[in-house]
């Protein structure tokens, strides 16, 4: 940027656009390049995490199905050795009438149905092994049947010992059936344990792997951002020392674009002063005559009033309607037409009169300052059954002239445009966010469309049906306050649901010097 002079001996600043601009768009496209890499490693790496996780779990699945088989070949083998305990128990009972044995085989008994379902429940996901349990089930009734029919010979004093100690031959094929299906069971949980085992080597190879493949991407995830971090650091700091030289080239120039506003600002004010005192001359003019013109209807009436009785053929209806209709009717529009110019240049002038007004900031007390505007409505208040709200306020510094005429404002608008329909009720409260004080003024009336929540803020601007005096000042005024006062008013409302006005202010405002006059 480089300052040349221009009309007048003023500075201004011409921008350039040479070599730089190149160098900017290859900087910007390297950046983005940088970003993306960056981005795309990121998504790699969370890619990674994800097969970690993935490959973790397999594990784990894996490792659980090893389990479930090495504990499926434990029960089989607790099945054959309770078989093998009833067996005993049954021939040392036979052989030696030991009671004992009787008891052993009695609880080894009711054992067996019992790790036979646990076996069941264990291979219910194995249809073969599923099939073999039914048919053990099936062998070993029948064979606890064959046994307890041995016992109750012998006690009943049949077969001696050498009945224990010889077995039939159906007893000795449900054996022989059993033994092969506890055979074939252990041997398929051995295959499956064996296929597992390998799989879930696999699977541990598998996660190794990923993890390795994870931290690479890591390391280099991270060597990238640390090489992107410093090359925009870098960056920042060239910027930085830009933007310091800028910068005192933009405090002079914002320096002379404010002497410049300023310098406006006032001429406005006071060709608005000087247009509504010249105005206000040829208007009280017009009042005076418009109302010469008013006095003089009533002799002029009179006097038609005594031809029309003297001579009548001199007064013609024409006549009489002028004179008794039209000169009223038009003075009466020259009279509404003239008051309203008045008001408007009144509010003109008043406009004027706060642009040029010194501020003054002060401590000023919110709460006392609402009351003293709800008391000086009470009488409006109750005529219209209206319920006020305040809520305490926090305390501001600003000058308290204007901020009272902006919620006097508020408040007399919220009580103007009320919803017949329903109790009206304001509400008026504030709080401290961000630096700044916020106060809101809140109705349940009519609302405003929200097509109009900044056209209201125009001077001479209404919204709505147009039912209440007012020439639309007051708002516009009230927004030239607040921006005087370094704060903003905005509006939040919708057709039928009310309106909320909030006003922002400063904590503090900064005393202003004497305005020029």
């Amino acid at each position: 940027m480089a300052r040349v002079p221009g009309p007048g001996g003023r500075v201004t600043r011409r921008f350039k656009n040479g070599p730089d601009r190149p160098m900017q768009r290859s900087q910007r496209r390297a950046n983005r390049a940088i970003f993306f890499t960056i981005a795309a490693g990121f998504v790699m790496l969370a890619v990674a995490a994800w097969a970690v996780v993935w490959a973790f779990e397999r594990s784990q699945d894996y490792s659980q199905l090893v389990s479930h088989t090495i504990e499926v070949e434990a029960a089989v083998a607790d099945l054959n050795r309770l078989d093998e305990r009833i067996e005993a128990a049954r021939r040392g009972y036979l052989l030696e009438g030991d009671p004992r044995f009787l008891e052993t085989f009695e609880t080894t008994a009711s054992a067996i149905p019992v790790q036979i379902q646990r076996i069941t429940d264990l291979t219910a996901d194995n249809p073969d092994q599923v099939a073999r349990v039914g048919r053990f089930r099936e062998l070993t009734d029948r064979y606890l049947s064959l046994l307890r029919e041995s016992i109750a010979d012998k006690q009943a004093g049949g077969r001696g010992i050498r009945g224990a100690s010889l077995l039939d031959e159906e007893n000795i094929a449900i054996v022989q059936e059993l033994r092969t299906l506890s055979d074939e069971m252990s041997l398929a949980e051995r295959r499956l344990l064996i296929s597992r085992e390998a799989e879930r080597r696999g699977s541990v190879q598998l996660s190794t792997i990923v993890a390795s493949v994870a931290a690479l991407l890591f390391l280099l995830v991270a060597a990238g951002t640390i090489w992107a971090t410093r090359r925009t650091l870098r960056a920042l700091a060239e910027t930085g020392t830009q933007l310091q030289v800028l910068n005192e080239d933009l405090e002079s120039a914002v320096q002379e674009r404010t002497a410049e506003l300023q310098r406006a600002n006032a001429e406005i004010q006071r060709f608005a002063y000087i247009v509504s005192h010249d105005l206000r001359s040829p208007l009280v003019n017009v009042m005076g005559f418009t109302a010469e013109l008013a006095a003089a209807i009533k002799p002029l009436s009179e006097l038609v009033d005594s031809v029309e009785e003297r001579q009548a053929d001199l007064v013609t209806e024409e006549m009489k309607y002028a004179v008794r209709e039209d000169l009223p009717e038009a003075i009466g529009f020259i009279r509404t037409s003239t008051e309203k110019m008045d008001r408007l240049i009144n509010a003109i002038l008043r406009l004027s009169r706060e642009g040029r007004r010194v501020l003054a900031p002060e401590a000023v007390d919110m709460n006392a300052l609402a009351e003293g505007i709800v008391d000086s409505l009470q009488h409006r208040i109750d005529e219209l059954g209206v319920t006020v709200e305040a809520e305490p306020l926090p305390t501001v510094v600003t000058d308290r002239l204007a901020v009272e005429q902006i919620l006097s404002n508020l408040v007399e608008n919220a009580l103007k445009y009320l919803k017949t329909d329903r109790p009206g009720r304001v509400a008026i409260r504030g709080r401290k966010h961000a630096g700044r004080v916020l106060y809101e003024v809140q109705d349940n009336g009519r609302g405003i469309d929200p097509r109009d929540h900044e056209r209201i803020f125009d001077l001479f601007r209404r919204s709505g049906t147009q039912d209440q005096p007012g020439e639309g000042i007051g708002l516009a005024h009230v927004r030239a306050l607040a921006y005087r006062l370094g704060g903003t008013i905005s509006c939040e409302s919708a057709l039928g649901e009310g309106a909320t006005f909030r006003l922002s202010l400063p904590m503090a405002l900064a005393r202003q010097q004497g305005s020029e006059t």
